[in-house]
């Protein structure tokens, strides 16, 4: 019917698992209740992401996948759920019309995403990649890319800075 031909092989079971993994842990993400159990689903889905990259070949992409989004950002979710007060939390019950829309929505926006990319002749690569990812990924951002690349630290660096001065200043506010 969609003319599928898939040969059944190890690395397409494991794109199967890991894709089922990230999606579950992105829905969960969004659906439980408490903080830390969303921040944790979110871990899960991104772990599942960085083995997503390791099968299309990234795997730089997949260590700074789990280096930056699971160790960094969610440690530092964490830290603001600790330094925030969630003595009065609430949730409003979802309507079921409203959850219903959702999940047509979702339906019509995978079946025009389906349709439109089995539609689509993708070119062919152009050329082969390199034998060491990592090795000319580092020589591009060191040279060519350098300060695009120390201005972004830069930029994270101030970010941080300012995290720290409001959560500082909130803590002042506090009776």
């Amino acid at each position: 019917m969609f003319g599928l031909n898939l040969d059944i092989t190890g690395e397409l079971a494991a794109f199967f698992i890991l894709a089922v993994c990230a999606i579950t842990g992105a829905v969960m993400a969004l659906n439980l209740t408490r903080v830390i159990h969303s921040v944790l689903s979110l871990a899960f889905t991104f772990i599942s992401l960085a083995g997503l990259y390791v099968l299309l070949g990234a795997e730089f992409a997949a260590f700074v996948q789990v280096l930056v989004y699971v160790g960094a950002v969610t440690i530092l979710m964490i830290f603001g759920i600790m330094m925030t007060r969630h003595d009065h939390e609430s949730q409003e019950r979802q309507r079921p019309l409203t959850e219903a829309l959702a999940g047509i929505g979702c339906l019509a926006l995978f079946g025009i995403l389906f349709f439109t990319i089995r539609g689509t002749d993708f070119p062919a690569p152009a050329g082969a990649l390199p034998e060491d990812n990592v090795g000319e990924l580092g020589r591009l951002i060191f040279s060519g890319f350098a300060i695009p690349f120390e201005l972004m630290s830069v930029l994270l660096t101030v970010a941080f800075v300012g995290a720290v001065m409001l959560a500082r200043r909130e803590e002042d506010d506090l009776p």
